[in-house]
């Protein structure tokens, strides 16, 4: 594993989840009992977009259906099931979701085991394409299909309906997956989500939700027995609680009749009312709690409760909320640009207001510091949320905001026609879920600018104040590493002194103009030529850059764009390994003339991004335009190449994220074995080897300024642009901005020296401890195998790989009655020579890992010795069939392979000869592969176990 732990930075964002938050808005009696209409759109002024049909079952039953071509062939199949864990009684904790998983076990027309295996052979990959979710209010079945055929959709719609009545919960077959509910259980118990329960539990600790979380308790699972699962789900799966919907490349009409002709024949049955969420108690005030775990960083919270408020969708609401959400957005700009200073009071900070499912709403301040410094963080947030309500806000950050909702609004009625059908699902789930309206985007355009001259400082805070609690004698609470010194008190006076401290004003600022837009005379085409293949049109200019375009219309007014540059990590040395670990900060340290924060403001309703990153071998940056702004994205990445700021402000936040990653890298079994890893595998050679905090520490934007200087400034350069714009003006805007450049090298360096990755050859069992629960265990073994040279062996490991996964899982259930999630990878490395590795990892209760190793062998074994059968082939390799046939239906898919159409031109002849090597893949090669590379006794077996365990015996 890479030296890495560290992620790449995100924009901060710190509100909690809307779950854990709640909303707010002014006190006024609740609507909750006012009656609902069956659909949104009876009592809203807002039109449905009349390309969504929807329908209701004589039983109840609901369904929609839209025409979806993006991507074109396919479709999503969905059930929303309007039942979960808040219907729970006291002693069914946790059967929402138990009956969730036995819809995979059996029922009148699907033996059990083979749901799973039905779809494999239809091309979906368990996990992938095929999956289930439960939650407080829901239980949604997915299907993802990959081909619009009409059988499939079918058989798509006949497992809906078995699950949706026709479960079989067979007590052996019950009591096989409580195993595997049990440790899903248990491989939850992680930091993160024991502070998310404690925080649920303070918030509202009289609430409903708060004590029914959906993997429920082990002492009412251990007495699920199959009749009292039937007896939920036969309460709870009704057909007034259910819809249906389908979305893609289907005809609708055909799409509607397979559901009547599934789902008509349903008899209805009770559908009684979900039980309330709450009570949330809306005078609440004046608690304070401290929640320490040393995983966690400092934070600290503020809340407020009020009654929810029934607000139908409509145009009112709608700008309403559009007002709302500007002065919340402004807010969280102020407080993200003191975050962003070269020495802030916190890292990030936010305020906002969202429900608490139907019960009640919350206003959340909240306020992520340093260790040590939530004092100071807290006087600062509070401070920016005291000066927004009393002075309110100005033209130009109204401006900011509106800008960017205007560019939203714009690029969605643009790109009306190929809106993805993922997105098109999302729209149904919010009119069946929250009654909004799936309006259409070109008429959620025209009302926003009707509505645009209405949005005035004086306006948006009004509708603020409207809906905001004002975080009086809040609850506060504090999560961190340790306790905050004073405890609870010193908090509450803390909350106090920030409360009544001076206000100043806050500074005006001004956002200019973008200040690189002309990098010299536009360059000239010296060589322009087609590949036969896939039309992709690859040139070069006279100063050295290379530039790849595909027009596509498969998403309408959307372009995607990818840069290369020579080095990356192949500047990291041995004696130099974190050369280039720093790029992670690269944009966050702004350019010369404009900061970071600077270029959001500047930048406002523009579609444009960059974030440059160290790649294997180069330095790499992606992001989606449209065809008006991709002048301003290449002038965007052109100016990170040839001005970069390296700010101070970006080494704070690397470091801010070094110390808090290095605090809670032991914290889980899966974050303590990535961390060792690298090292463990490698030899502990420094370039692929987590190194000591301190090291990381010691980086300075000077060292890296040092190390990719040269290679920014004459490293070779290729571009890819794919998406909905002619060729012609694609060059010309290239032309203009990296074909200006001085002379770049003409190749990609070769960096042989750096080309080897060593694989170790000590094979002595390790064992790496975590600091989580004892109970928890994770097994990975790792083989070495090799590089990307040989096109039909490197697709035969990925085969491979799909029958370990589908063999392990048998076997585990088969020999441990539980399911470890098991999981494979095959990787053959296109960067070192001769490297590769396929992992097997499965996480375990500590007393059953020598079991799953034992498992794990006999799988092995099996494979090594005789062919798998051709069912079993089937289904490994359908979807992985399905998936070529589909990977050149997106832009980004397309911008995989003409990224490095030059550099790396064998991708071509790979991709349009893939699935006939697939094809031609049998069972003798799979088990071929199997002997060279998976001998049992050549792995590297890494345990991760928790630091007081005793290491388990071996067998």
């Amino acid at each position: 594993m890479p030296r890495r732990l560290i992620p790449a930075l995100a924009p901060l964002l710190v509100l909690l989840p809307a779950l854990l938050l709640g909303a707010c808005a002014p006190e006024r009696a609740s609507l909750a009992s006012a009656p609902r209409p069956l659909w949104a759109m009876a009592q809203s002024d807002i039109a449905i977009d009349p390309a969504f049909r929807t329908g209701t079952l004589q039983n109840g039953l609901r369904f929609i259906i839209r025409k979806g071509t993006n991507p074109a062939g396919t479709a999503l199949v969905r059930m929303d099931i309007a039942a979960g864990s808040l219907d729970e009684r006291d002693d069914e904790r946790g059967f929402a979701h138990f009956v969730e998983h036995m819809a995979f076990n059996g029922s009148t027309r699907v033996p059990e085991g083979e749901m799973v295996r039905l779809l494999e052979r239809a091309g979906l990959a368990f996990g992938a394409d095929t999956n289930a979710q439960t939650g407080f209010q829901n239980t949604l079945y997915t299907l993802d299909l990959p081909r619009n055929d009409p059988a499939l959709l079918d058989t798509a719609l006949m497992l809906m309906r078995e699950t949706a009545s026709e479960l079989a919960f067979a007590p052996a077959a019950v009591t096989r997956e409580r195993g595997v509910v049990l440790a899903e259980m248990r491989d939850r118990n992680s930091w993160a989500y024991r502070a998310a329960v404690n925080e649920m539990g303070f918030s509202n600790p009289r609430a409903r939700y708060v004590n029914r979380l959906p993997i429920g308790t082990a002492a009412a699972l251990e007495q699920a027995s199959a009749e009292r699962l039937r007896a939920f789900w036969q309460r709870t799966y009704v057909p007034a609680k259910t819809t249906v919907i389908v979305i893609g490349d289907l005809d609708p009409d055909l799409a509607e009749a397979a559901i009547r002709r599934h789902f008509a024949s349903w008899q209805a049955g009770p559908a009684g009312p979900q039980p309330d969420a709450g009570p949330v108690r809306f005078a609440d005030k004046g608690r304070t709690s401290v929640y320490v775990d040393p995983a966690l960083s400092e934070r600290i919270t503020a809340f407020r409760h009020a009654p929810w408020q029934d607000e139908r969708d409509g145009v009112a609401r709608r700008r309403e909320s559009l007002l709302r959400q500007i002065g919340y957005d402004i807010v969280n700009r102020r407080l993200q640009r003191l975050a962003r200073q070269g020495d802030p009071p916190f890292r990030s900070a936010g305020l906002g207001t969202s429900d608490v499912f139907r019960a009640g709403r919350t206003t959340s301040l909240v306020v992520d510091t340093v260790d040590g410094g939530w004092q100071r963080g807290l006087a600062a947030a509070v401070a920016e949320y005291r000066r927004a309500l009393s002075e309110g806000f100005t033209a130009a950050e109204v401006a900011e905001q509106v800008a960017n909702v205007h560019a939203a609004h714009r690029n969605g009625a643009a790109a009306a026609a190929t809106r993805s059908n993922a997105s098109l699902v999302g729209a149904a789930l919010a009119l069946v879920r929250d009654d909004i309206v799936p309006a259409t985007p070109e008429s959620s355009l025209q009302r926003l600018e009707a509505f645009i001259p209405a949005i005035t400082p004086e306006a948006v805070l009004a509708a603020l104040r409207r809906e905001l609690v004002p975080l009086d004698d809040p609850l506060l609470r504090f999560a961190g590493r340790r306790n905050p010194d004073g405890g609870g008190m010193a908090l509450r006076r803390a909350w106090q002194a920030a409360m009544a401290a001076p206000l100043t004003a806050a500074p005006v600022r001004t956002a200019g103009a973008f200040a690189y837009t002309d990098f010299g005379p536009p360059g000239r085409v010296v060589s322009d030529t087609r590949e036969p293949v896939y039309g992709i049109r690859t040139l070069r200019f006279a100063n050295g850059v290379r530039l790849n375009l595909k027009p596509t219309t498969l998403e309408r007014d959307r372009v995607v764009v990818s840069l290369h540059i020579d080095g990356g990590d192949m500047l990291d040395t041995r004696a130099r390994p974190l050369a280039t670990d720093m790029m992670l900060a690269f944009g966050a340290g702004g350019l010369g003339r404009h900061s970071q924060d600077d270029l959001q403001s500047i930048l406002a309703g523009r579609t444009v991004g960059f974030n440059l990153s160290s790649a294997a071998e180069t330095f790499a940056a992606s992001a989606q335009t449209t065809p008006a702004d991709l002048a301003l994205q290449l002038q965007l990445m052109a100016a990170f190449i040839t001005d970069p700021g390296y700010r101070r402000e970006g080494e704070t936040l690397y470091r801010q994220y070094v110390n808090n990653l290095f605090a809670r890298k032991d914290a889980t079994p899966g974050s303590a074995l990535g961390a060792a890893l690298g090292g463990i595998l490698s030899d502990n050679d420094p370039r692929f080897t987590l190194q000591t905090v301190e090291a990381y520490r010691a980086l300075s934007f000077a060292g890296l300024k040092e190390a990719i200087a040269d290679r920014l400034a004459h490293g070779a350069i290729e571009l890819g642009v794919v998406g909905d714009m002619p060729e012609d003006q694609m060059i010309a805007l290239v032309a203009r901005t990296f074909g200006a450049l001085p002379v770049r090298e003409a190749e990609f360096q070769p960096y042989p020296d750096q080309r080897t990755r060593p694989f170790t050859l000590d094979r002595t069992p390790r064992v790496v401890r975590h600091s989580g629960p004892a109970d928890q265990a994770l097994l990975r073994l790792t083989w070495p195998t090799r590089d990307d040279g040989d096109p039909d062996e490197v697709l035969g490991l990925i085969l491979l790989e799909r029958v370990m996964r589908i063999e392990l899982t048998d076997t585990l259930r088969e020999q441990l009655g539980k399911a470890y999630s098991p999981s494979a990878d095959s990787s053959a490395s296109a960067v070192w020579r001769g490297y590769g590795t396929f992992t097997v990892s499965a996480s375990v209760a500590l007393p059953d890992l020598a079991a799953t190793r034992a498992a794990i062998r006999t799988t092995l074994e099996a494979l090594r010795r005789a062919p798998v059968s051709d069912d079993v082939l089937q289904r490994a390799r359908q979807p992985v069939l399905e998936a070529v046939e589909n990977g050149l239906k997106t832009n980004y898919g397309w911008l995989g392979l003409v990224a490095r159409a030059q550099t790396r031109a064998y991708q071509i002849e790979r991709q349009q000869h893939a699935a006939e090597r697939i094809k031609a893949l049998g069972a003798a090669d799979i088990m071929a592969l199997a002997r060279r590379y998976l001998d049992p006794d050549a792995a590297v077996d890494v345990a991760a176990i928790a630091t007081d365990a005793p290491a388990p015996a071996r067998r």
